[in-house]
């Protein structure tokens, strides 16, 4: 190894080219190269590991690396112009660096780092505190950093405490509640023979065996949550944390594979100081009728604002956000069923669009519909779900998602039909597509079950999929249809803002800035057949599928997250002032090193959008 010391002339010509670096001011730009430590590795060499990774951002020149987990097995490549390192928190996924060739680093130390931010804040952007999504900085300078951020990259085995506590099937509830006192747990697994058979806990003792006077001699299986929802040990904690407020539960038992490697708790999350969307969606299954719902609404801006003052990524922010309408949903859903009974057939509520791809904000109509089961019968049934549909849509709307403007919405008699009415839509949409078949696809084809049968929905995406892929000329008419929602870009290639109107010399976020790559992403997944539904997740799986470059696809997903999160930090600061939140932001109101970096994602995108015209040109 041979380092060097940053006064190395190509260090500043390197800085002044590269695609972050080379946007900052002059002034800035020198104090970094005075900053920054350059050295050199031979393949093989470890070059950062322990504290030293985790207090410094390294910025890889040229070569390749591999990020290394805490038992050295590899997790990523690394290519030239990437970063890694500076994260906090302990015990994160990524926990060193290892040279896979000759390569040259360029590191810079925390504090250094921070002062920088001080002179550029939206700088932060670009410099990630994990490998998996960005974390953002476009708040200002200052602003602390929410350790829940480190769920993204913190695997789930980092937060088991202790070996699981087992105990087999035939155990009395009394003797379960002495090993609980004894082991000081909330809970304990049942497991014979390695099998997890389920899980029983304090709540489980209060409700089902104290306050129903139950005989504590009876088995602990008369009382369990039989084969409970689990997760994998190497899952991110912060897909535990969807998991719990989806699902309103706040044990999940750990596997690692077949084994069982322990429990996870709310609590355990408390920690990472994470769980206000958990408990909000805990809170959420404790009402009882609308208005308690509508109330506890009223915390999903908080929630938003206390997530862009935590700099926290578009992509976490629109999972949790999401997962809030899916809590407030399925309450609807069961209270509805107890105003008007049991459903009498099967049926699965269907988010869509971008509840359904999980890239919500607190600024959010609603898009839904349901799927009954083909024994649905409209003279004995018809009544029913059509009071439940419009139960629910009037809830949502009373808890701040208003309705569609399109009436794509469950409670409209189109969007509600049995399952082999859904496939003849779909049929009809993609075999002699119009205008209107066009935009009904965009909007249906982005589903997800909330509650319900998921497999009346499962079966129908698998239907849809295999008519879209390699249906050029579908695709060719969808695309077309996608290049409707062009990126604010002037003639030299400068941003437009709207001329008139009543938003005159804003631009629009969403329809303008997220929609075209919302399109470019569900073009690519509906001509590779990928049932994955999240705009990032299809880039990835583009990517993957050949369909895109690596290299395209990251910067669209790096064009998706740096716009996303520009719209969310916008309009915290709109619910701070007290203002309704929209999607239109001034220009003039951001730094020109914002503006810059707008108009690159504008122009990475229309690029793309070129390319996917001339791949399907009719």
């Amino acid at each position: 190894m041979s380092a060097s010391a940053s006064k190395n002339p190509s260090l500043t010509a390197a800085i002044r080219n590269h695609r972050v670096f080379g946007r900052l001011p002059a002034s800035i730009q020198a104090s970094l190269a005075k900053a920054l430590m350059v050295q050199g590795y031979e393949a093989g060499v470890r070059l950062a590991d322990g504290e030293s990774f985790t207090s410094h951002l390294y910025w890889l020149m040229d070569g390749a690396v591999e990020l290394q987990d805490a038992d050295n097995l590899p997790l990523l490549s690394l290519q030239a112009d990437e970063f890694f390192g500076l994260d906090q928190g302990g015990d994160l996924m990524a926990c060193a660096a290892v040279a896979l060739s000759a390569c040259r680093v360029a590191q810079l130390d925390h504090a250094t780092l921070n002062a920088l931010r001080q002179e550029a804040p939206a700088l932060a952007y670009f410099l990630p505190q994990g490998n998996r999504h960005p974390r953002n900085a476009l708040a200002g300078a200052g602003t602390e950093t929410d350790p829940a951020l480190n769920l993204m990259t913190t695997p789930v085995r980092a937060l088991i405490k202790r070996a699981p506590i087992t105990l087999p099937p035939q155990t009395s509830i009394r003797e379960a509640a002495q090993v609980m006192s004894e082991k000081r747990v909330s809970s304990v697994l049942i497991v014979e023979q390695d099998h997890l058979f389920g899980l029983i806990t304090d709540r489980d003792l209060r409700n089902r065996v104290i306050a129903a006077g139950m005989d504590t001699a009876r088995s602990i299986m008369d009382i369990a949550t039989l084969a409970p929802m689990t997760i994998d040990v190497q899952n991110p904690a912060f897909d535990a944390l969807l998991l719990m407020a989806r699902h309103n539960i706040h044990h999940v038992p750990v596997l690692d594979g077949q084994r069982i490697a322990g429990m996870i708790t709310a609590t355990d999350l408390t920690e990472q100081h994470s769980t206000s969307a958990v408990y909000l969606a805990g809170d959420i299954y404790k009402q009882g009728s609308v208005e308690g719902l509508q109330q506890a609404s009223t915390k999903i801006k908080r929630l938003q604002q206390s997530l862009a003052s935590a700099q926290a990524s578009a992509y976490s922010t629109g999972h949790i956000i999401t997962a809030i309408t899916d809590a407030i949903t399925s309450r609807l859903l069961q209270l509805g069923e107890a105003r008007f009974g049991p459903a009498p057939v099967d049926y699965v509520w269907v988010a869509a669009g971008s509840q359904a791809r999980s890239e919500q904000t607190a600024k959010s109509d609603q898009d839904n519909c349901m799927v009954l089961d083909d024994s649905y019968d409209e003279a004995q049934h018809g009544a029913y779900y059509k009071a439940l549909a419009q139960f629910v849509c009037d809830g949502l709307d009373a808890c701040g998602y208003v309705y569609c403007p399109g009436e794509m919405m469950a409670m409209t008699d189109t969007w509600r039909q049995p399952r082999r009415r859904w496939a003849e839509y779909f049929a009809r949409w993609t075999g002699q597509p119009d205008p209107k078949a066009l935009m009904l696809t965009c909007v249906f084809f982005d589903l997800r079950a909330v509650h319900g049968n998921n497999q009346l929905l499962d079966g129908l995406r698998r239907d849809v999929l295999e008519r879209t892929r390699g249906n050029s000329i579908f695709l060719a008419l969808m695309v077309g249809n996608a290049l409707t929602h062009q990126p604010p870009l002037g003639l030299f290639k400068g941003i437009s803002s709207i001329r008139s109107g009543e938003h005159k010399g804003t631009i629009d976020l969403k329809h303008t800035g997220v929609v075209p790559i919302v399109d470019l992403a569900r073009v690519y997944a509906l001509a590779g057949g990928d049932d994955a539904v999240n705009t990032h997740d299809r880039l990835l799986s583009a990517a993957a599928g050949g369909a895109i470059s690596e290299q395209s696809a990251r910067d669209l997903r790096d064009a998706l997250e740096f716009l996303a999160f520009t719209r969310i930090q916008h309009q915290a600061r709109q619910i701070a002032a007290g203002v309704a939140p929209d999607n239109y932001l001034n220009p003039d109101t951001i730094s020109n090193f914002e503006r810059s970096q707008l108009k690159d994602a504008f122009t990475v995108v229309q690029s793309l959008q070129s390319v996917l015209g001339q791949r399907y040109k009719m």
